[in-house]
Formats: structure tokens, sequence, C-alpha cells
């Protein structure tokens, strides 16, 4: 898996980084076949952003959350990906039994 994280003014602290990859073994404990992880952290006007792009076999998955701490924004970005991801993995194993 491809992890790639990136921010806009802002800059990208070990501290965050690590946070997201904790938070990202969550959900590879669900689906471990990730390809490739796009993570975008944005500040804007107080508002902490967090986006990803997830590209898994067979789509592209994307989350984004805003809050004003920014590693509550991860952690809702997060969840919203693992949510995604589990029905990603429903419905291919849906499609394979029928």
């Amino acid at each position: 898996m491809q992890l790639s994280i990136s921010g806009h003014h802002l800059d990208v602290t070990k501290a965050i980084k690590q946070h997201a990859e904790e938070k990202l073994s969550k959900i590879k404990q669900h689906f471990d076949q990730l390809i490739n992880v796009n993570i975008i952290l944005e500040v804007k006007k107080g508002v902490q952003k967090a986006e990803a792009t997830v590209h898994v076999s067979g789509a592209d998955l994307f989350a984004k959350a805003e809050s004003d701490d920014m590693y509550v924004s991860i952690d809702r970005m997060i969840d919203k990906l693992d949510v995604q991801v589990i029905k990603h993995k429903e419905k291919l194993n849906n499609h394979r039994k029928n």
C-alpha cells in the first residue's frame, strides 16, 4: 500500500502523520487490498479539513471531514472511509457468491 499525506497551508508533523497511519490500520483490518491512499490535510479560516482518496481493486473511494481540530477531522474521515470500504467488500463478496 502506498500512502501519501500532504498539507495545504499546513506543515504535516510526525504526530499527525503517525495518527493518520494508526487510524488507517483500522481500515486495513477490514480490507487488506488497499492499493493507494492519498490524504490531503488543509487549514482554511480556522476550519481543519481532511480529505482522502483510496484506490482499491475495482473502485476509488473518497471521504472528507471538517472540524475545529485536525485530529478529529482525521478520525471522522477515517470512519467514513471505513464504512465505504466495508460496503465495497460486502459488494465484492455478494457478487462472487452470485
